[in-house]
C-alpha cells in the first residue's frame, strides 16, 4: 500500500471517530519521517469551540508532542481540504506538503477565492507548501 494510502485511512478512523460523536466527520494526521506525531479529528460540538477542527488539532497534538512549532518537515494528511481557518495555522508552523481527499471549495484554503493555503504575497510565511489532492480510488 502506498504511504499517502497508509495515513489516509488513519485520517478516515479518526474521521468516522469525529462523526460518532455527531461532529463532521473529518480527520487528519501530521506525519514526519513516516511516522504519525499529531492526530486530530474535527471536535467543534463537545466543546462548543469552533478551532477545534481536526487539522489545528492534528498540529496541536503534534506540537505537544515535540514541545516546539517547528513543522516545516512534516505532512499534513487529511480527509478534506483544509478551510481558511486551517490553512491560516498550517502557514503558520510552515508544513511543506498538505495532501488532502475532498475538495471544499466553498470555504477551502485551496479552491475557494480565498487561497491562503497557496497565497505568495505573505512574506512572513515564506513559500507556499505543495499541495497534493488524492483521488479515492
Amino acid at each position: 500500500m502506498d504511504r499517502h494510502e497508509e495515513f489516509m485511512n488513519r485520517c478516515r478512523e479518526l474521521a468516522g471517530q469525529a462523526a460518532q460523536t455527531g461532529n463532521t466527520p473529518v480527520g487528519a494526521v501530521v506525519v514526519r519521517d513516516g511516522v504519525i506525531i499529531g492526530e486530530g479529528q474535527e471536535a467543534t460540538h463537545p466543546g462548543n469551540d469552533i478551532t477545534c477542527h481536526a487539522e489545528v488539532e492534528a498540529i496541536r497534538d503534534a506540537v505537544r508532542r515535540l514541545g516546539g512549532m517547528k513543522l516545516s518537515d512534516c505532512i499534513l494528511y487529511t480527509t478534506h481540504e483544509p478551510c481558511i481557518l486551517c490553512s491560516y495555522v498550517i502557514r503558520h508552523h510552515r508544513f511543506g506538503l498538505i495532501v488532502f481527499e475532498i475538495a471544499v471549495p466553498s470555504v477551502g484554503g485551496l479552491t475557494s477565492p480565498y487561497p491562503i493555503l497557496t497565497a505568495t504575497d505573505i512574506p512572513v510565511w515564506g513559500p507556499p507548501p505543495l499541495v497534493i489532492q488524492l483521488k479515492r480510488g
